[in-house]
C-alpha cells in the first residue's frame, strides 16, 4: 500500500464466492491475472487495472486459520505488487507487500506466488494492488469467515453481503499521481464514489448500473463493509433503517445500534440490517467527512435496498451528519467496544514495557528553485511521525534486516517527540513545518508490550490521521480531543473492552492510545492511510525481533522473491 515517488495505490473491488473463481485450481489456491481493461463510468471510458478481467475484482471465502497461495501474473506494463490489508501474516511478512518495505515489486511479465497466513481475524479484509508510481487499486476484498468448527455471537444472518465503498476519477488516475508528485499539494479531488464499484442514481450515466440489495422482509443480513476510498472518511446510512454494528477490522464488538456508521479510510465494519421496514425501495448512501479545509468530493453515492415485490422507484434518502461534523465522528469511534464473552475473551495488555508517544503532523518544505508548489503559502506539503518524514529505500529493509545489509536504514526513530510545545495551538511557529527526512526504524523487542500514544498537531493543518499497522491489531484504550495528558488521560483508559483493530483514527488535533503485545517477528509498516500522507512520509517501520523458541521466529522467504 505503500505511496512515494515508486508507488502509489487507488482501489477497486468486486465479489464472487470462492466456488465462483476464475481460475481456482483448489479450494486454497487461487490465479490472479493483472491486466488493463476498458470500463465507464460518468459517461466516459478509460482502461483500468483489473483482477482477471473484472472490475471490482473477485472476493474470496476463506476460513479463519487457513493458508492459502495466490499466483499472481502481471501482465501490465508496471511493477505491481499486492497487500492483504488486515490479515496478520504471522511470521511470514515475506508476501505483505509494501514495495521496498518488505519486498521487491513483480515486474511486468512476471510471476509471484504470494502465501497468504490466516490467524484468528474475521471479517472483510482487502487485497491491494501497489502499481510502480501509477494506477493504485482496491482490487480483491478477501472475506475471512469463521472457522467451520465456530459459529457467529448472533443470530446466523439470511444471507451475507460485501460492501466496498470506493471512488473514481474520470481523469487518468496516472495523471492524478503525476499531478501529486510535481506540484507537492493536494491531489484532485474524485468525480465520485461509488458503492461496489457504482456511483449510483444521483450520479450521470450511472442509473441503470445502480448497485441493488434484494431483500426478504422479516430477514436479517450481515453487510461485510470497507471503505476503500483513497483519501476520504465516510458516513453510511440506510433510509428508514437502523444498522446495528458487530464487528471490526477483523474482530467482534459489542452490538452498537446506529442510524449511521463513521468509516475511515482503510477500516472495515461487520454491520446488521434488518429488512423490517414496510416493504419497498430504499437508498443506502455514502459521503465524505472531511475535517479540514481542503477541496474535497463532496457528491453523494447510493445504492438501492429493494424489497421483494413490485414497487414504486421514489426511493429517499437516509440522514447522513454534515462534511464536518467532528463530534459525530468521534462519538461514533469512541462508542465501539469489544464483546467480551467466554466464547470471544480479549486480552488487553495491562503492564506496559516499551511506551512510545509521536506526533502525527502535516509538514512543509520550501518550494524548489524554478517550480510551481501548490502547497499552503506556496510550499510543498510533506508529513510526518515524530518530526521524521520516511523516506523510501531502494532495497526493502525486509531483506536488509534478515540478511544483515547495512546502511539501508537507520534506528533514530525517537521514542518521544523531539520538542514539546503546544501540539493543537491555531497559531504554531513556522519553523515546526520543516520535518527531518530520513529511514528510521524503531525496533520492538520479543513480546513485549506496547503502548503508542499518537498526537495529531496543528502543524500546518489539524486533520484526521486514520493509522493502519501491518501483522497486527490493537487495542484502542483511549481517544481524545486536543492535547494528551500523560498524567490524566491514562487514568480514563478503557482496559475492560477496548475495540481490537487494526486502523485507528486520530481525530483532528486530538489523540489515539493504542496497546499491542509485540508477538509476531518481522518487518511491519505503520503509516497513514489517507494516501496523500504516505506519499509525504507520514510513516514508520517497526522491527520486532525474533524470540528465543523456534516458534518466535521468522520464516526463511520464499525461494521464489522477485528479483532485483
Amino acid at each position: 500500500m505503500l505511496l512515494s515517488t515508486k508507488a502509489f495505490i487507488w482501489y477497486i473491488s468486486a465479489f464472487l464466492l470462492f466456488d465462483e473463481l476464475l481460475h481456482c485450481h483448489a479450494r486454497n489456491h487461487y490465479r490472479f491475472i493483472v491486466k488493463e481493461a476498458p470500463y465507464t463510468r460518468l459517461c466516459s471510458t478509460k482502461n483500468i487495472l483489473t483482477v482477471n478481467g473484472q472490475f471490482p475484482g473477485p472476493t474470496l471465502r476463506l476460513h479463519a486459520g487457513e493458508t492459502i497461495t495466490v499466483d499472481v501474473y502481471n501482465k501490465g506494463d508496471y511493477n505491481i505488487t499486492i497487500h492483504w490489508h488486515g490479515v496478520k501474516m504471522p511470521r511470514y511478512p515475506w508476501t505483505d507487500g509494501p514495495e521496498y518495505i518488505i519486498q521487491r515489486p513483480i515486474p511486468p511479465g512476471s510471476k509471484f506466488t504470494q502465501k497468504l497466513i490466516l490467524g484468528s481475524e474475521e471479517g472483510q479484509y482487502g487485497g491491494m494492488l501497489i502499481m510502480n508510481g501509477f494506477e493504485p487499486l482496491y482490487m480483491v476484498p478477501s472475506l475471512s469467515i469463521p472457522s467451520p468448527k465456530t459459529s457467529y455471537p448472533f443470530p446466523k444472518p439470511h444471507a451475507e453481503v460485501p460492501i466496498l465503498l470506493g471512488e473514481w476519477w474520470k481523469q487518468d488516475i496516472t495523471a492524478v499521481y503525476e499531478g501529486l508528485l510535481a506540484t507537492g499539494g493536494d491531489p484532485n479531488v474524485s468525480d465520485a464514489f461509488t458503492i461496489n464499484g457504482q456511483p449510483g442514481d444521483l450520479y450521470p450515466c450511472s442509473r441503470p448500473d445502480t448497485f441493488k440489495l434484494n431483500v426478504k422482509h422479516g430477514k436479517t443480513y450481515l453487510r461485510r463493509m470497507v471503505n476503500a476510498a483513497l483519501n476520504d472518511f465516510l458516513f453510511f446510512g440506510i433510509a428508514g433503517h437502523q444498522i446495528t454494528v458487530v464487528g471490526a477490522d477483523g474482530s467482534y464488538t459489542k452490538p452498537l445500534t446506529r442510524d449511521f456508521v463513521a468509516i475511515g479510510s482503510g477500516n472495515t465494519l461487520d454491520v446488521l440490517f434488518h429488512a423490517n421496514q414496510k416493504p419497498g425501495q430504499y437508498y443506502m448512501a455514502a459521503r465524505a467527512y472531511s475535517s479540514s479545509a481542503i477541496p474535497f468530493d463532496n457528491t453523494t453515492t447510493t445504492a438501492i435496498v429493494k424489497y421483494n415485490g413490485n414497487y414504486p422507484s421514489s426511493p429517499s434518502l437516509p440522514y447522513l451528519p454534515f462534511y464536518n461534523d467532528t463530534n459525530a465522528s468521534f462519538n461514533f469511534s469512541a462508542t465501539l467496544g469489544s464483546l467480551v464473552s467466554e466464547e470471544c475473551p480479549i486480552s488487553v495488555p495491562l503492564h506496559v514495557t516499551t511506551q512510545i508517544i509521536s506526533t502525527v503532523s502535516v509538514n512543509a518544505f520550501p518550494c524548489g528553485f524554478n517550480e510551481t508548489c501548490l502547497g499552503t503559502n506556496g510550499t510543498r506539503f510533506r508529513a510526518s511521525l515524530n518530526n521524521i518524514s520516511f523516506l523510501l529505500p531502494s532495497i526493502d529493509i525486509l531483506e536488509a534486516y534478515y540478511g544483515n545489509l547495512y546502511g539501508v536504514f537507520g534506528e533514530s526513530f525517537q521514542q518521544f517527540p523531539p520538542s514539546i510545545f503546544n501540539f493543537t495551538a491555531q497559531y504554531l511557529p513556522l519553523f515546526l513545518e520543516i520535518p527531518k527526512v530520513g529511514t528510521e526504524v524503531f525496533f520492538l523487542d520479543y513480546n513485549s508490550t506496547v503502548e503508542l500514544v499518537l498526537q495529531g498537531t496543528n502543524v500546518v493543518a489539524g486533520i484526521d490521521h486514520p493509522m493502519h499497522l501491518h501483522g497486527y491489531s490493537f487495542y484502542v484504550v483511549g481517544q481524545g480531543l486536543g492535547n494528551f495528558d500523560p498524567e490524566k488521560d491514562p487514568l480514563g483508559y478503557n482496559l475492560i473492552d477496548p475495540p481490537l483493530l487494526n486502523t485507528v483514527t486520530v481525530h483532528k488535533n486530538g489523540w489515539a492510545a493504542v496497546r499491542f503485545q509485540a508477538n509476531n517477528p518481522g518487518v511491519w509498516f505503520m503509516h497513514c492511510h489517507l494516501e496523500r500522507h504516505l506519499t509525504w512520509g507520514m510513516n514508520v517501520v517497526f522491527i520486532v525481533k525474533d524470540g528465543q523458541r523456534q516458534k518466535e521466529r521468522l520464516f526463511p522467504p520464499p525461494p521464489d522473491m522477485p528479483p532485483c
